[in-house]
Parts: structure tokens; C-alpha cells; sequence
């Protein structure tokens, strides 16, 4: 188990299909707009999905050859960063600055349109190129690139945890004294490749998905992603910024991470939770925190019969019925590679404001669950959110973050 250091949280950044910024984001959530409406890729099936409808900017200059929707959101997601961003820069040098991504479509998306074009041409599009357009790689070169970071730097894909996995490097790195701040987080787009893939597992529902409802039926595909700053307090490895130190610009604190993996099986958690247990437990453990001390719950909650009770399963056996919990995923769909990172600045919003965004389409709660779920808004004061992510192959991340 690392050894825990309070980390401050000093920028975040978010898109979806709730909007282009975090502010946009935050209304809809307060006001319980869901952003799934008909998916319009081309799919032989109906379903749902959260789809980014705003205009993408352009990359710069130099970085135009590597234009997909995923750089495209990136981008919009280092300009919303803005000033803490610049702040981050001032304190540290550009090797002390990590990046760790997660994604686990990549551009997935602009190799489906350019295998399209070549079986009605013969010939893939002018300027496709493979490393460029559709890598993990990719996204990593533009994300450097665009904020000059030159620390140590990968992409992780490990599912629906990809973007919460990279809290945890950030967490090992500053504890080894490698780095000093590190921008995690992750991005993915919609695709053909993951709406059939879903779809062939019987777990795509025809309707927006309703996420611990007896009624559910499934999940909704989502868009987006979400960056995050992730920094050193005090002043070991400063540039002479002279501002005295991240800690005073903290939106929010990274307490702990717990992980497990329970490989129960490819695509079904553990009917019991029992690695939704451990690596709840674990964050709990390395924060110094009770069950008693956490707040709200932002749930995976991804609609799905077999996910949705074993995590309330879960939830229960550590926490009781005490404990406000919601899937946002009923708001912005399952954003897959982006979801734990997503999730993640949302869980910072609650923290922030003290409410908890309504359960969209939860009732009838489904009676097997056995926790604390409100279809209606809940104000309330919130020190300290769990935020959950757990992916195929019984991956599981569990993120413990604190008020400022």
C-alpha cells in the first residue's frame, strides 16, 4: 500500500454530453438533464447514448496531422484548465510534470471512418496515418505537447478504470520523489466497435440506461472525458514561483486510492463485491478514514442487472443504507475509458457545493438494493466522496477525495 501523503487537487476539467465545461456540467447535474438522446452512429440496433454536440476546436498548427475527436476534446479540456494550469507550470519544471492518461478507445472512431472509406475506394483516406490517428500514443503525444510537460509519461487501458488508474501513478510517482505534479485523467469517444461490443454481452439497453432501477435494462454508451491536476504540497522541486505552494489553490483533496482485482470474470463482477469491498477498503485504509466518514458514494452504476447488485452488495457490507449514493452514468452514459476520471470531478462538485445530483430514472428502486438511493436532489454538507470504478476482468478503483 503506498504511503499516504494528502494530496492537493488544484484544477479540474470535464466533457460530456452534459456540455463543454465543468460549469455547464455542473448545471445540468443540479437541475437532474440527462444528456442521452437516440444514438446516431451507425449501429443495426436501437439504444441510447451521450453524445458531445458542441463544435470541437482546431489543434494548433503543429499538431494538425494528429486531429481526432479524442485530441480535439483533449484540447478543450487543457484550455477549461486555464489558470490552474499556468499556476502548475510556474511552480514546477516541465521535467517534474507528469502525465498519465487512460483511454480505451483511442481513435478508434477515425480508423472506423477510414476502413469505411477504403471499402468504397480501395484506398484509405488521404492523411490517415495509423500512429497519429488511432494510438493510445496519439493522445499522449498531443497532451504533452499542448502543455509542454517533458516528466515521465503513459496511457493506461484497463476499461472502465482506465482514468482512475492514473491517480494512483500520480500518487506512486510523488511519493518516490520522480515528479511533483502530474495531469491524470482520460478521454474516450463513441464508436461502433464498443455500441456492438456491448451490445453482443446483452448489456446495451434500447432505453437511457436507469441505473439500480428494478426496471433497468442495460447500459448507455457516453462520450467525454476529464483532466484533473494532481500536485505536491509544500515546496521540494519549486521553481521560484514564490506563491507558496499548491496547497493554498486546492479545489479538492486526493485522500486515497484503493485498488483490487478480483478476476472473478472477463465480464461480470463478483456477484458478492468482494473486490468492490477490498478496494473500497483499501481507500478507506489509506486515507486514516471510517466508514463512517465518507459522505455520498458516486457509484459505477452502469444500469446493468448483474454490476448494479453487486455493488450495492458491496456498498452495503461496508457502509450500510446511511450513505447517499448515485450513478451519474444515467446523465452522461458510460464514458468508458473517461468514466473514473468523469466521475471523479463530479464527486468535486458535490464536494464543493454540498448537494448530490437526483437518481435519474431509479424508481421503482430496485428492492434487492439495499442502499441509499434519492430520485430527488439532496442537499447536504459533504467532507469526503467515494467515487467508484470497476471494470471487465474484476478491476476495481475506488477514489477517496476531500473537501478543500
Amino acid at each position: 500500500m503506498t504511503e499516504n501523503i494528502p494530496l492537493p487537487i488544484t484544477g479540474a476539467a470535464i466533457c460530456n454530453a452534459l456540455g463543454p465545461t465543468r460549469s455547464v456540467v455542473r448545471d445540468a447535474l443540479y437541475e437532474g438533464r440527462s444528456g442521452l438522446t437516440p444514438c446516431t452512429v451507425d449501429v443495426p440496433f436501437a439504444t441510447y447514448a451521450g453524445a458531445i454536440d458542441v463544435p470541437l476546436p482546431a489543434l494548433p498548427t503543429e499538431l494538425e496531422p494528429w486531429t481526432t475527436r479524442t485530441a480535439q476534446i483533449a484540447l478543450m479540456l487543457v484550455e477549461e484548465l486555464g489558470e490552474s494550469l499556468q499556476r502548475m507550470q510556474s511552480r514546477w519544471r516541465p521535467d517534474r510534470i507528469a502525465v498519465v492518461l487512460g483511454t480505451s478507445t483511442a481513435g478508434a472512431d477515425r480508423t472506423e471512418a477510414a476502413y469505411q472509406h477504403y471499402i468504397k475506394n480501395d484506398e484509405l483516406p488521404e492523411g490517415y496515418d495509423l500512429w497519429r490517428h488511432h494510438t493510445y500514443g496519439a493522445i499522449l503525444h498531443v497532451v504533452c505537447s499542448l502543455i509542454g510537460a517533458t516528466g515521465p509519461s503513459w496511457v493506461i487501458s484497463t476499461a472502465c478504470t482506465s482514468s482512475a488508474k492514473p491517480f494512483a501513478s500520480a500518487q506512486r510517482m510523488i511519493a518516490a520523489d520522480m515528479v511533483d505534479a502530474v495531469l491524470v485523467g482520460g478521454i474516450d469517444t463513441l464508436c461502433a466497435m464498443t455500441l456492438r461490443g456491448f451490445h453482443s454481452l446483452g448489456a446495451l439497453s434500447s432505453e437511457p440506461t436507469r441505473p439500480f432501477s428494478a426496471e433497468r435494462k442495460g447500459i448507455s454508451i457516453g462520450e467525454g472525458g476529464a483532466f484533473v491536476l494532481v500536485e505536491r504540497p509544500g515546496t521540494t522541486h519549486r521553481a521560484d514561483s514564490g506563491d507558496g505552494g499548491a496547497e493554498k489553490d486546492a479545489i479538492a483533496w486526493l485522500d486515497g486510492v484503493g485498488e483490487s482485482s478480483d478476476a472473478y470474470h472477463i465480464s461480470a463482477p463478483h456477484p458478492k463485491g468482494e473486490g468492490a469491498v477490498l478496494a473500497m477498503q483499501r481507500a478507506l485504509d489509506q486515507a486514516g478514514c471510517a466508514a463512517g466518514e465518507i459522505d455520498h458514494i458516486n457509484a459505477h452504476g452502469t444500469g446493468t442487472t448483474h454490476n448494479d447488485s453487486a455493488e450495492a452488495n458491496a456498498i452495503f457490507s461496508l457502509f450500510g443504507d446511511r450513505v447517499p449514493v448515485v450513478s451519474t452514468k444515467a446523465y452522461t452514459g458510460h464514458t468508458l475509458g473517461g468514466a473514473g476520471a468523469t466521475e471523479a470531478v463530479i464527486a468535486m462538485i458535490a464536494l464543493d457545493e454540498g448537494w448530490i445530483p437526483p437518481a435519474l430514472g431509479v424508481e421503482p428502486v430496485d428492492p434487492k438494493v439495499p442502499i441509499q438511493i434519492e430520485a430527488s436532489r439532496v442537499e447536504t454538507p459533504i467532507r469526503r466522496v467515494l467515487s467508484n470504478s470497476f471494470a471487465f476482468g474484476g478491476n476495481n478503483i475506488s477514489l477517496l477525495l476531500r473537501r478543500a
